[in-house]
């Protein structure tokens, strides 16, 4: 499925840290479609209701006068666009889209000068980690789209497999190693990052290489203090909001682990994600003097979840998928796309959720990993990368058949355009890739396995 990429005589974009990307109007009409659907009662201040086919007519007023002023072999600048897409909604009588997309754009400023900000004093971004996991990738022949494709014609993909699970569990012993070090005085070991990340199979082979140490250990599962959730809030779309920290039971968790670290015995409770509903006192835990206890969260390192417990009894590890793929455009693809991939399909075989669900569902993902997950990164004591450069071309095979689907049903969408805009990027980038549908050289205790089946571990 071809967008509005096509037929246009301007081919490069500067971006703002001077990089050159492809030009694609479709961008520019969803940004007025958005801004378009934001003004009161959803119509322009020239009294007509914001649709699709409006907001691409602007588009191409938009693009003309972008011809106009830089001629056909210019590269303008997203500043530049972004100053005549104002120019043209004023011209042609939407002065309360242009409003609104005037505030949009002075809200993304200030965050993204917020987020300068935040990096140079929290390093939220870890610029060493990704640059050995870029190295590992170039030496390893996959950093590209074009590198995986001839990795997979050549016949080296089982090659890949093993070596990016080798590099994942040399990893996982190297953290093992730093835990063994704070044993004296580290009794829970906190597993935290963003959604689908793995951080179940890494408690899981954590725990392993534990164990073969003598060091003896229990796992909490936090998943299992959800709220019901008929109790969780809805936004305008009827969706519940599970991805908070408010969604779990904070006080329990925060009680259970102090009787634990205490010696006691709690009645810790169960969570059915098919039925939404948890059950309290399910199962009796105590945790022994000789004993570690590990959890895996999404809001593990969120400061009220181990509230009142001493900070040096605490080993945090964050995992995120810190991949480093690119396009030949030379655009690298989202650690957070990634994931949505991996979710869409946990959540079909696990969670009795369609892949639809999840993409649109993901806004409230982002905003929850944004405010409550990402922040806390540099508290951290170790960093785990779970992105495995094989699991693309496995990951297009499952779901890549849901994105066109998307795109058609969610471009008209006034309400859904930020499930459009993350189909399309996703359908764009993984267009070129090849896939694979045979996942027997996946072993059983891949990480991988946690999201398509087939794990040996209980995800």
């Amino acid at each position: 499925m071809k967008m509005m990429k096509t037929g246009t005589p301007i081919k490069w974009i500067i971006k703002r840290e001077g990089n050159l990307v492809p030009y694609d109007r479709d961008r520019i009409a969803t940004a007025i479609f958005r801004a378009m659907a934001s003004s009161p009662a959803g119509r322009t201040s020239a009294g007509k209701k914001a649709d699709r086919k409006l907001a691409d007519t602007v588009s191409l007023d938009v693009e003309q006068a972008l011809l106009n002023s830089g001629g056909k072999d210019a590269a303008p600048s997203v500043e530049e666009i972004q100053d005549i897409v104002e120019k043209i909604l004023l011209e042609k009588g939407h002065a309360e889209t242009a409003r609104i997309y005037m505030a949009y754009r002075s809200q993304r400023a200030q965050a993204r000068s917020s987020r300068e900000s935040s990096f140079e004093v929290t390093d939220n971004i870890p610029y060493k980690k990704i640059y050995e996991v870029l190295r590992w990738n170039i030496n390893h022949d996959c950093d590209s789209l074009d590198g995986l494709n001839r990795l997979i014609a050549k016949g080296r993909f089982a090659n890949l497999v093993r070596d990016s699970d080798k590099r994942y569990d040399d990893e996982l012993t190297l953290c093992a190693r730093q835990i063994i070090k704070k044993r004296e005085k580290a009794r829970v070991i906190i597993v935290a990052g963003p959604s689908s990340s793995g951080k179940t199979t890494t408690t899981m082979k954590l725990g392993e290489k534990l164990k073969k140490t003598g060091m003896e250990f229990k796992s909490l599962i936090m998943d299992n203090y959800f709220f019901d959730l008929e109790k969780h809030p809805k936004d305008e779309f009827g969706d519940y909001d599970y991805e908070s920290p408010q969604a779990l039971d904070l006080p329990l968790i925060n009680e259970h682990l102090r009787l634990l670290l205490e010696g006691k015995t709690v009645q810790t409770p169960a969570y059915n994600f098919k039925t939404g509903k948890r059950t309290l006192n399910a199962q009796s835990m105590k945790l022994e003097k000789n004993q570690l206890l590990l959890l895996d969260s999404l809001h593990g390192l969120f400061s009220e979840m181990t509230q009142g417990i001493p900070s040096a009894s605490i080993f945090k590890i964050y995992i995120e998928t810190l991949g480093q793929l690119r396009s030949d455009d030379d655009v690298f693809m989202r650690w957070a796309d990634n994931r949505l991939m991996r979710r869409m399909i946990r959540d079909q075989l696990h969670r009795n959720s369609q892949p639809e669900a999840t993409l649109t569902h993901w806004h409230y993902v982002r905003r929850s990993e944004l405010q409550n997950i990402i922040p806390f990164i540099a508290t951290a004591d170790f960093l785990v990368n779970s992105a495995l450069p094989y699991e693309l071309p496995v990951l297009k095979h499952e779901v890549f058949k849901y994105f066109p689907k998307a795109l058609e049903r969610y471009r008209e969408d006034a309400y859904h355009q930020d499930a459009y805009i993350r189909a399309k990027r996703i359908y764009e980038f993984l267009s070129p890739l090849q896939e694979i549908a045979d996942t027997t050289m996946i072993p059983d205790d891949s990480l991988l396995r946690e999201f398509i089946g087939g794990s040996r571990y209980e995800c």
